[in-house]
């Protein structure tokens, strides 16, 4: 049968159900609650989770609701009712999220401010305070690690848990500890969260989607065929508009249609990702929830007010950015090989451009050296709305930026480097610098 919720979400099936959780005060039956009793009766809440599987389901993803924007109005009851777009207040910037009222006008994350604004004229424009958002992010996290050492974030406000092998430990089910973690969240940080609860983590994902905000979904094994089958292929984590265009054109538009496809035709047809459809299709995913999952990547980029295309204009904003990177590798002891150059053309074609180098690095000076040809090399007369850098392919810190005999030079780059950052831990970042990143108009 179907995930039924009463109270927070779709009522699809009212006929007996092995278990019944009420997300308030964590009571759990597993027999002989009434189909058509809508509050729990110990509480008194309407917040009840009915399913067949909910004592057999260990993989759960949590997402915040509306993260940043939960965060400003938690700060700032004036907002509570009013429609908050966090986002940098300029003519290039982008919407960083919003809260669901914003929503209700068609506004969306990643959408051009000036967008958001006609859609929303009386919207809230609040800056983003990452500090803050840091902040309720670790107090989560934290949480997190008293239900199970099995975290693999994804971001700032979601991650994936797998709780199998808990009950003993906390002296309940695993979807009673992530209803406890809802609740806890809701009263000791002020936001609200999502939980998606399943039996691998692509079903868990989508099921924390199914019943926003503060929601509660489970999908289970005897249902997951079944429920996948309408969905559009475009749920599937992995299915972009590219390959959504190309199974379109294939006449493939929701997940059922690939139920009947065989697996060997989807991976000669799609390559690996044919093979991927073919398993998430049928509710399967192997993937295990990776504990500590290291970042494979850092990066910085910024979106510029005017397109450019004088190649000193774009060297000078390249700079600071390749220090802020370079900041970010120290700060976390990483030192990267592969370097990468991120553009976007005046109309929004994004190039991208990547150097390996023998060693790893995590010199400012050195990003910046092997950047600026590929940046000479990339513009060719056009113009550029979006910068970045990035470094991925992470090796060991022992190698990296270590002198030989042809590259004496990157001695003397280090010790000017470690000295600036010196100085600038001390003192502030604007109290030294470079030449070069003297703003230049």
């Amino acid at each position: 049968m179907y995930v039924v919720l009463l109270g927070f979400g779709r009522l699809k099936d009212l006929h007996e159900i092995m278990s019944v959780l009420c997300r308030k005060c964590l009571k759990i039956w597993h027999t002989n609650f009434p189909a058509n009793r809508v509050r729990c009766p110990i509480c008194n809440s309407p917040k009840l989770v009915r399913h067949d599987e909910l004592a057999e389901l260990s993989l759960a993803h949590m997402d915040c609701d509306a993260f940043y924007a939960a965060v400003e109005k938690r700060d700032n009851p004036e907002l509570v009712s009013k429609a908050v777009i966090v986002a940098y207040d300029g003519a290039r910037s982008v919407v960083s999220t919003c809260c669901y009222i914003a929503r209700m006008y068609g506004v969306r994350s990643a959408m051009p401010l000036f967008k958001a604004k006609k859609l929303c004229p009386d919207g809230i424009i609040v800056k983003p305070r990452m500090e803050e958002y840091s902040k309720a992010s670790k107090q989560i996290h934290k949480l997190f690690q008293e239900l199970t050492p099995a975290i693999e974030p994804l971001s700032l406000d979601e991650a994936f848990l797998d709780l199998a092998g808990t009950e003993k430990l906390h002296g309940r089910t695993p979807a009673q500890s992530m209803a406890w973690l809802a609740a806890t969240i809701e009263r000791d940080i002020g936001i609200t969260v999502s939980v998606g609860l399943s039996y691998n983590k692509s079903l868990a994902k989508l099921a924390s989607d199914l019943d926003k905000p503060n929601g509660f979904s489970v999908i289970g094994r005897a249902e997951a065929r079944t429920f996948l089958a309408p969905r559009a292929v475009s749920d599937i984590s992995g299915v972009g508009k590219a390959l959504n265009k190309k199974l379109a054109s294939d006449g493939i538009t929701t997940i059922g249609q690939l139920q009947h496809r065989d697996e060997a035709d989807l991976a000669a047809r799609y390559g690996l990702m044919g093979t991927r459809l073919f398993q998430f299709s049928r509710g399967k995913d192997q993937r295990v929830v990776k504990a500590n999952a290291k970042a494979k990547s850092v990066s910085n980029e910024t979106t510029f007010s005017t397109d450019i295309s004088d190649i000193d204009i774009l060297l000078a904003r390249l700079w600071p950015l390749c220090e802020k990177v370079a900041s970010r590798l120290k700060k976390s002891g990483k030192a990267g090989k592969t370097i990468t150059l991120k553009l976007k053309t005046s109309d929004f074609k994004t190039i991208n451009r990547s150097h390996t180098l023998a060693k790893p690095t995590q010199l400012a000076e050195k990003l910046y050296t092997e950047i600026t040809p590929m940046l000479r090399k990339a513009i060719s007369g056009k113009k550029f709305r979006l910068i970045g850098v990035g470094i991925s392919s992470f090796g060991d810190l022992e190698d990296a930026d270590v002198p030989d005999l042809l590259e004496q030079e990157n001695a003397k780059t280090k010790v000017i480097e470690n000295a600036i950052d010196a100085v600038r831990a001390k003192f502030g970042d604007k109290v030294i610098g470079k030449g070069r990143g003297l703003t230049k108009k």
